[in-house]
Parts: structure tokens; C-alpha cells; sequence
């Protein structure tokens, strides 16, 4: 599973009771958000992305990086077009001297001053620079894929903080919910109290179940406020931004496939990491081919032209010549031998690497694939649990006000009741995250 460059520690930072993200969205009841304010900034979810990844100095990083890697290809392409260069020359010498020591020539110096062009073309080597073009192509286009992984990471990241800040409104709704329930039931008791109807002992239990929810209320308020520092963060703002956070419409929780082996192979054929490797490994045996092809000769063409209108009279005004140079290697102390194997090794180290980060996908793939199974299931169960606890605290409250029941069981029917809502809540949620999670394992973040 790839990593997410810290991005997902800062999000998975948000104190909340779940890590949340989503490209579908769970309607809560009415009300269960709090309202807008003047001045809050509304946000959804592909605003967030956008601003994600417009301050994230990674995005810029990663386009950088690929567009240095096109220009690599420029340079290496280079060598196969025609090199020109001009040349001006003014020589003062002795008539008739011959050059010094040390050289095998012995041409003679004129005093002249001269100008020309030189311009030499590669005629081939044998496929090595063309291989050598083609292993930079296929490296820029790995740096392009690399460049998709880092905005899928940041999307990713951006998901779950927005999505953590969902989850904590819903949660702290429920809370301040459970604190208005557990007021009422304690002005009533007290009323009771005071008429003589009910003991002090259900007055005590009815405030400690009321303590409880505002300890719980709490709790929800911290991971709100994290929630949205986290997200504040990831968008790259400096301070806590007073944001109104906007769900998307609410869409049908569809079951998950039934068999992960599609999901897999899709995943073979969309994550940017293993097409990122893929282009690795093709460009190392590109790479690899061509310093096979050092021992190739290498056959260039060269032509120079010029005048003189300064000179000896001795020379010509005008110059001119054509050749062509054939350079064959012969013996270099093992260099290209060396560089061969080199180039063979590192090939099949990266064909490894991919292996591996295939087999690594597939797991994640399969993982994330189980993970959404078990998450689906666990949404009609918690819909049950919540059903049924609502029906129990029903009850226990009909028997309390008949007298027949007892503080202690109306009490554990509220905690029951309570739980009940926030484990459907967390069930909805994760879910949701269970498939964006899977859509990232298999590439679909784009």
C-alpha cells in the first residue's frame, strides 16, 4: 500500500472517533448539523479538494519534477540532430613555422585572420542513442504517473479531514441531543421529587446520566474543534477556519462486489504507482541496451567552411572540407563491460520492485475489498441495535411513568439508546470510507 506522505498522519490527526472519507455522502436526520452563522465559510467537498490541491506545495513539486524530466528527453534527443557552431580565428606567427613537440602533425603556421562554420551530424551508432532517447521517454513518463500518485494522495487526505468534520457534527448533534433528553428527564424527576412521587435515589441517578452526557458532549465538542483544525491544515491555512461544512446529496449504499479478483485486475491496471514502476523498468532496459550498443562504432559526418580575408599569402582565401569519422572501440580497461552488467542489474532489481509492489497492491486491493464487506454488514445490524434500542428506551419509559420500572432500567435504556445512535452513525461513515479506500487501492481517484 503506497505510502501517503504524511498527508494521511495529519488527517488520521483529527481526534475524531473515526477516519472518514467519501465520494458518496450519508443525509443525517434534520437538524443534525449545526446550523450556518453569518460569516462561515460554506464548503463541499470538491471545493476543499480544489483548495487542496492548489496550496499543497507538493502538486507543484510533482508537476516540477515531470516537467524536468520531458526536458531530460530534449537533451538526450539532442545528440541526433545536427551540432553547428561558428569559429573566428587570428593567428600571428613566424612564415613558415611548424608546430612544437609533442604532436604527431607537423603542419605549418600562417599569420591569418580567419572565420567559418563547422557543423557534424551523428550518422548512427548502432541504436544507442535512440535507446538512450527512448529510456529518458519513458522515465518522464513515470514522473507524470508519479505526479498522479501525489494528487491522489492529497485528494485522499483532503477526503478524510472533510469527512472527519461530517462525522464529528453528526456526533456532537447526538450528544447535545442525549444532554437536552437526560435535562428533561431530571426536571421531571425532580418534579416528581418534590411532590413526593419519586426518592432523592432517582433524582441522583437521573443527574449522574445527565453528567455523563455532558462529559460526552464534551468529548464530541474536542474532536469537532480537532476536526476541523485538521482540515483547516491539510488546505493549507495557517490558522483554525471557521468553515460550514456542505454534504453531498445523499446516494444508495450499494453492496460492494461480490468477488475481489475484478477488483484486482483493475487495480493491475489503473494504480499510477505500477504504471510509475512499469515505465521504471522499461526505461532501464532501454537504458540497458544501449549501453550494450558502447561497443558499437559510432559513425559521424563533419563539414567545415570558411575565409580568410586576413592571411598569408601563402593560403587561400576561402576553405572548405567534408569527412567522415568512424570511431571503433577496442579497448577501454573493462568500462563498458562494466557498465553493461550495471545497467542488466539495475534492470532486474527494478523488475523485482515491481513484483513486489504488485503483490502489495493485490493485498491492499483484497483488504480493502473485505474491509467494505464487513463494513456493509455491520450497517443493518447497527440499523437494528438502533431500532431495537429505541423501542427498549420506549418501553422503559412507559414503565417508569406507570411506576412499574425502575430509574436503574429507564437509565440503561437511555445508554443503550445512545450507543445504539452512535454506532449506526460511525456504521454509516465507515462505510463510506471503506469505498473510497477501495476506489484509492484500485486507482480511481483522479
Amino acid at each position: 500500500m503506497r505510502l501517503v506522505n504524511g498527508l494521511l498522519l495529519l488527517s488520521l490527526a483529527a481526534g475524531a472517533s473515526c477516519n472518514i472519507a467519501s465520494a458518496q455522502g450519508y443525509t443525517m436526520a434534520p437538524g443534525a448539523m449545526p446550523q450556518n452563522s453569518p460569516g462561515r465559510t460554506t464548503l463541499t467537498v470538491q471545493e476543499a479538494e480544489a483548495i487542496g490541491l492548489r496550496n499543497n506545495p507538493q502538486i507543484t513539486v510533482g508537476k516540477l519534477r515531470a516537467l524536468e524530466a520531458h526536458e531530460f528527453v530534449r537533451e538526450a534527443r539532442s545528440a541526433l540532430m545536427p551540432e553547428a557552431s561558428l569559429n573566428l580565428t587570428g593567428v600571428g606567427a613566424d612564415g613558415g613555422s611548424r608546430l612544437a613537440a609533442g604532436y604527431l602533425t607537423n603542419g605549418r603556421l600562417y599569420s591569418r585572420a580567419a572565420g567559418g562554420a563547422t557543423v557534424s551530424q551523428l550518422i548512427t551508432d548502432f541504436g544507442r542513442t535512440t535507446n538512450l532517447v527512448s529510456s529518458t521517454e519513458f522515465h518522464a513518463k513515470a514522473e507524470d504517473e508519479n505526479a498522479v500518485v501525489t494528487r491522489q494522495d492529497i485528494i485522499l487526505a483532503v477526503d478524510q479531514a472533510f469527512y472527519s468534520v461530517l462525522e464529528t457534527k453528526a456526533l456532537l448533534k447526538v450528544a447535545q441531543d442525549t444532554v437536552k433528553a437526560r435535562q428533561n428527564l431530571v426536571d421531571r424527576v425532580q418534579a416528581l421529587t418534590d411532590a413526593k412521587l419519586r426518592s432523592d435515589i432517582d433524582l441522583s441517578f437521573a443527574k449522574v446520566d445527565l453528567a455523563r452526557a455532558k462529559l460526552l458532549m464534551l468529548d464530541s465538542e474536542s474532536s469537532y474543534d480537532a476536526s476541523i483544525s485538521t482540515l483547516s491544515a491539510i488546505l493549507g491555512y495557517p490558522d483554525k477556519q471557521d468553515f460550514s461544512i456542505v454534504e453531498s446529496p445523499s446516494q444508495t449504499m450499494a453492496p460492494p462486489a461480490g468477488d475481489p479478483v475484478p477488483l484486482i485486475q483493475q487495480a493491475m491496471q489503473l494504480r499510477p504507482e505500477i504504471l510509475s514502476m512499469r515505465n521504471e523498468v522499461t526505461a532501464a532496459e532501454k537504458f540497458g541496451r544501449s549501453e550494450h550498443d558502447l561497443w558499437f562504432p559510432t559513425i559521424s559526418g563533419i563539414g567545415v567552411v570558411g575565409g580568410a580575408p586576413v592571411r598569408d599569402p601563402n593560403i587561400t582565401s576561402w576553405y572548405g572540407a567534408a569527412g567522415v569519422n568512424v570511431n571503433i572501440p577496442v579497448f577501454n580497461g573493462f568500462l563498458f563491460n562494466a557498465r553493461a552488467k550495471s545497467a542488466d542489474l539495475e534492470t532486474e532489481a527494478k523488475r523485482k520492485r515491481l513484483q513486489d509492489l504488485q503483490d502489495n497492491v493485490a493485498r491492499d486491493v483484497r483488504n480493502s475489498w473485505l474491509d467494505t464487506n464487513k463494513a456493509f454488514e455491520r450497517l443493518s445490524v447497527t440499523q437494528q441495535l438502533r431500532e431495537q434500542a429505541e423501542l427498549s428506551l420506549e418501553l422503559a419509559d412507559a414503565r417508569y411513568k406507570l411506576g412499574l420500572g425502575t430509574i436503574v432500567e429507564f437509565s440503561q435504556a437511555e445508554l443503550q439508546q445512545t450507543d445504539a445512535e452512535l454506532q449506526d452513525t460511525d456504521a454509516h461513515y465507515q462505510y463510506i470510507l471503506s469505498q473510497i479506500v477501495l476506489a484509492y487501492e484500485m486507482g480511481l481517484t483522479r
